[in-house]
């Protein structure tokens, strides 16, 4: 089993919550989350970079500011080891945009899990047909 963790834009939570969902992975957990990547990146120019390409006349004043934390979201997922491809193809696909922010996925082992309601453990936990009864 992998825990899938994605740190995604949050104007795209709807469309990887929906993606998700499609695909076949409908339990997933969904926070509001607080960060920054490597680079220096300011919220108006995250913002305009989410509206369109922009010219170096309009991105530099923006680059020049100090850094800040910008709101994101964090997505956790925790999926069989055949069902981590399909898992981190549909959240790119949600949002990747091709600027800067689009996020960040890690993907972990998980050594075990346990359905507290059953006591089921390893992947008959997380199965989401188990225990359904």
């Amino acid at each position: 089993m992998k825990e899938v963790l994605a740190i995604i834009r949050m104007n795209k939570i709807n469309a990887t919550k929906a993606a998700l969902v499609e695909a076949g992975f409908p339990a997933f957990t969904a926070r509001k989350v607080m960060g920054r990547g490597r680079k220096a990146l300011d919220e108006d120019l995250v913002r305009a970079l989410d509206d369109g390409p922009l010219d170096s006349a309009e991105v530099l004043p923006m680059l020049a500011r100090g850094p800040r934390l910008l709101p994101k979201r964090l997505i956790t997922l925790v999926v069989p080891d055949d069902k981590v491809g399909p898992v981190v193809e549909t959240i790119i696909a949600a949002n990747q945009t091709g600027n800067p922010g689009d996020g960040k996925i890690f993907v972990m082992p998980v050594t075990d899990v346990v359905r507290v309601r059953t006591g089921e453990t390893g992947e008959a936990a997380i199965d989401e047909m188990a225990g359904a009864s």
